[in-house]
């Protein structure tokens, strides 16, 4: 039975990686998880300085799942190539770097940098609701989204994923936009924005007013979105959202993905990841499919 994927010439030993912003950069995870059962490591978001990311609070449960605005605080790119690469490198998993900016010189900046270490696949997240300044705009526009592509592909010597926003009406045009720039695959979806109000206090619950919406209320948003895109492009398409069992991952291939990325999960359950690794071999088994590939897009 073959639990191999291939995203963007890049093989992955099963379809399963971590969402970024969730698992930090592999460390904190490692006395629950072993790394090396996952088809791949997605980092936090790097930038090419620290940032210190949006003031608390900053975190609050909701029903069905959780919302942020951490603001994507980070160590910058220099401490990141020092310390979190090697730590990776020690396991036998593929390496993806989140990369973040507020604007296109950032973002070619930090893909510049990392086009000689050894990691294997750039994200690009041109989808965070959290920050004020480029990226939400790279996000909501296709012509912004083509052209943040197209600058950033110029520098990579990895192949690069777009990471898209939730919160556009045309989920569908922006995949086709950052196709057409030249990205090698997609991810979706980011959290939908939000906003939660303490009665009590009759005040914002997040100091930033609005955060990032995720966790199992969003997954059937997820599972459509990436149903469309798949139906608009021709590129590999890593699925997240909401995804916290096997029966969520595979529901999320049948639409069209070609691997799955699992996020606020984990910080309820450390261990998930490995558990929807077993529960999708299991399914094939049971279902005498010999090849997890078979699964992408069975749903028309």
């Amino acid at each position: 039975m073959n639990m191999k994927v291939n995203i963007a010439g890049v093989e992955w030993k099963n379809p399963v990686t971590t969402a970024s912003g969730t698992f930090g950069s592999g460390a904190e995870y490692a006395d629950f998880v072993d790394l090396n059962r996952l088809g791949a490591v997605t980092t936090k978001g790097v930038a090419s300085v620290p940032w210190p990311g949006n003031p608390t609070p900053r975190v609050a449960e909701i029903c069905g799942g959780m919302m942020n605005a951490i603001g994507l605080q980070n160590p910058g790119i220099d401490l990141f190539c020092e310390r979190d690469i090697p730590f990776l490198r020690k396991f036998d998993t593929k390496i993806i770097v989140n990369v973040c900016g507020r604007s296109e010189t950032d973002y070619c900046e930090v893909v510049e940098r990392l086009a000689d270490e050894a990691v294997d696949m750039l994200e690009i997240n041109i989808s965070c609701p959290n920050v004020k300044e480029g990226g939400i705009a790279f996000g909501q526009s296709a012509k912004a989204a083509e052209e943040i592509t197209r600058a950033v592909k110029r520098y990579a010597k990895q192949p690069v994923i777009m990471k898209l926003s939730p919160n556009v009406t045309d989920i569908a045009e922006m995949a086709r936009a950052v196709e057409a720039g030249g990205a090698d695959a997609v991810s979706l979806i980011n959290t939908l924005t939000g906003m939660k109000i303490d009665i009590h206090r009759r005040t914002f619950l997040l100091a930033n007013r609005t955060g990032g919406v995720s966790g199992p209320a969003v997954h059937p948003i997820a599972v459509r979105m990436v149903y469309d895109t798949a139906q608009a492009v021709k590129i590999p398409i890593i699925g997240m959202g909401g995804i916290a069992n096997a029966e969520d991952a595979i529901e999320m291939m049948l639409a069209g993905a070609s691997a799955v990325s699992v996020g606020t999960a984990n910080f309820h359950n450390p261990t998930v990841t490995m558990e929807i690794v077993d529960g999708i071999e299991r399914y094939l088994e049971k279902n005498h499919i010999e090849d997890v590939r078979e699964l992408t897009g069975a749903v028309r």
